[in-house]
């Protein structure tokens, strides 16, 4: 990984700078700015959209990456790196002479946003909801942007079949099994995912329910509440610093009263295959599923077929 650090520039050095990336328009024959079609120089921000532009074959067009793009390992050894989603340097993007800055929504900080389109460069924002459609959607939107629309689209309809898998096995769930979502432990309570986040739409599309549903966003349940909500069972990323291990989780007294306590029931799996709601999110559903309902006749075909990796979060 290679680090772009920057000292501070002025906004009108900034605009200065915008100069190197000429190249992101041109100006036609009516007078009428029209942009690049097909960049060659593309800054990727989040993980699946730096996921997305490598299946479809863009990769030698990728010239810098933030800190979530960790799938392929390979863009991670060979480049730049403009720092976290949320924390872009706009000094660190505009060294690059992007042709354009693709970012996941969500991504900011607002102002350093401003100064890249002030500057001149194209900026895409691609959608992120958190459901089987909003993978698809966002395939094709990337394609769009990088003049790929074939290649999406064909790329959007293999994960369209993937999901269509994973869906027609969760048609013989009965009785879906409740599930705790838990990103990390805040002053000893579980930090709890709520609707509107992607373990929500990850856990709706393995067919279980979500605890967290009375509540939006992560949000610290009390004992008690988690308690009354009994779940079957306890979903954790498996991360450098989480302690994401049965006797570790279920030493805490709310969590080992539980059902899910009772059974030391806890699935673990890479976070950002998890959540990063891509190409691989089918697996990571089915993986899911096989967790939550290994009895069902569908769900035990579903694990040992190629929708599902030998190992969780590959």
């Amino acid at each position: 990984m290679i680090d772009i650090i920057a000292r501070p520039l002025s906004r009108r050095s900034l605009l200065q700078v915008a100069g190197l990336s000429a190249a992101i328009i041109a100006v036609g024959s009516t007078g009428v700015i029209a942009q690049d079609a097909s960049p060659k120089r593309i800054v990727a921000v989040g993980g699946a959209v730096t996921e997305i532009l490598y299946a479809l074959g863009a990769a030698e067009r990728i010239v810098g990456i933030d800190t979530t793009s960790l799938y392929p390992p390979s863009a991670l050894k060979d480049k730049p790196n403009v720092g976290y989603m949320r924390q872009l340097s706009a000094e660190g993007v505009l060294s690059l002479s992007p042709d354009i800055v693709l970012v996941s929504a969500g991504s900011g900080p607002p102002p350093a946003l401003k100064l890249l389109e002030e500057a001149g460069v194209r900026l895409v924002t691609i959608p992120d909801t958190p459901t089987a459609a909003g993978v698809v959607e966002k395939i094709r939107a990337i394609g769009r942007a990088v003049g790929l629309e074939d290649k999406a689209a064909a790329l959007a309809a293999d994960v369209e079949k993937r999901f269509a898998a994973v869906a027609k096995a969760r048609e013989t769930v009965s009785k879906p099994v409740k599930v705790l979502f838990v990103l990390a432990m805040q002053s000893g309570r579980p930090l709890v995912a709520g609707t509107g986040t992607a373990a929500d739409g990850m856990i709706a599309l393995a067919g279980a329910t979500n605890i967290g549903a009375g509540f939006s966003g992560y949000k610290a349940m009390t004992d008690e509440a988690i308690i009354t909500a009994a779940p079957d069972i306890v979903v954790m990323m498996a991360r450098e610093g989480l302690h994401a291990d049965p006797d570790t989780v279920f030493a805490n007294a709310a969590l080992s009263a539980t059902p899910a306590g009772a059974g030391r029931r806890l699935v673990t799996a890479d976070g950002h295959w998890l959540l990063g709601f891509g190409p691989r999110s089918p697996e990571a559903v089915a993986y899911l599923m096989q967790a939550f309902f290994p009895d069902l006749p569908q769900v035990r075909a579903l694990s040992a077929s190629e929708h599902l990796p030998a190992e969780a979060g590959k």
